[in-house]
């Protein structure tokens, strides 16, 4: 996407002709930032690109205006595309609408707005193949996927928890799926024997670095054996001794609601589940 736009329409006519051509504008790769101005660390190998388009187009681009301007570019031809992140919900909308030729997608680790209303605009992508995911709206998203979308094969959604429910609304809306990539997320076993049962045409998973269950569980295993490739290496159950750390956390919060007499107080204990792994 740099040179396209930044390299190839400036080296000469015949070159800026053949990148306006809707047909390089089918893979949609974004970078991760849009602004230089949300680049936190100063070394980012996305910097760069930020700042050329700073200077090329204006500084106040917004992400929207961006985004749409590449859409365009594609005349709806564009069948990959990974959104940056703090895209905003708009945009979503405007791709709805200009690339109905959509089979791959990337949502975005930290898109979450977004995520909640998908489900709005699933239908228009009958071609979706494969679906990568930030946290939440599974349960919304997953129905729509099963009614729409007859291809679709893949689907990523890391770091995320996985109740029985959850599973349930897997299994009843992609008993067909092929690659499920669950990493780094949280299970109840019984949810992780649901996907495992209910998914027979599964030949990749993976469940590596989760919490709720052992990667050498027997029961696991044995029904993931038909699976080609199955990868659940680092994934443990989390003890339910409570890590000294928190318990500390705990105990100097409910002090401090006793000192103000505050009978309504909440914990705020503000950690992730990282801070648990790290604790024991």
């Amino acid at each position: 996407m740099e040179s396209l736009l930044l390299d190839a329409p400036f080296v000469c006519k015949s070159w800026y002709k053949a990148s306006r051509e809707p047909q390089c504008w089918e893979h949609l790769i974004f970078p991760p930032y849009i602004k230089p101005d949300d680049i936190w660390e100063e070394e980012s190998p996305d910097r760069g690109f930020a700042e050329r388009l700073a200077m090329r187009y204006q500084e106040n681009l917004s992400v929207f205006a961006f985004v749409k301007f590449i859409f365009n570019h594609s005349c709806g031809n564009a069948t990959i595309i990974k959104l940056p992140d703090g895209c905003p919900e708009e945009a979503l909308e405007y791709m709805a609408n200009e690339c109905p030729k959509l089979k791959i997608l990337d949502v975005g680790s930290y898109n979450i707005s977004i995520n909640a209303i998908i489900p709005k605009f699933i239908s228009e992508w009958k071609n979706l193949e494969m679906l990568k995911l930030g946290k939440y709206y599974l349960k919304e998203i997953l129905p729509q996927i099963g009614l729409h979308c007859n291809n679709f094969i893949w689907l990523s959604a890391p770091y995320n928890y996985f109740h029985k429910d959850d599973a349930s609304a897997l299994v009843a809306s992609l008993p067909k799926l092929e690659y499920l990539d669950l990493h780094g997320g949280g299970f109840e076993k019984e949810a992780l024997l649901m996907i495992l049962q209910g998914c027979k045409q599964l030949v990749h998973l993976d469940v590596r670095q989760c919490f709720g269950f052992d990667d050498d569980d027997a029961e696991i295993l044995e029904l993931a054996s038909h699976i080609p490739v199955f990868m659940c290496e680092g994934s443990m159950v989390v003890p339910d001794i409570e890590p000294a750390s928190l318990q500390d956390r705990r105990l100097d919060h409910e002090l401090f609601c006793d000192k103000i007499n505050h009978d309504d107080c909440v914990y705020d204990l503000n950690f992730d589940f990282d801070d648990l792994f790290e604790d024991i």
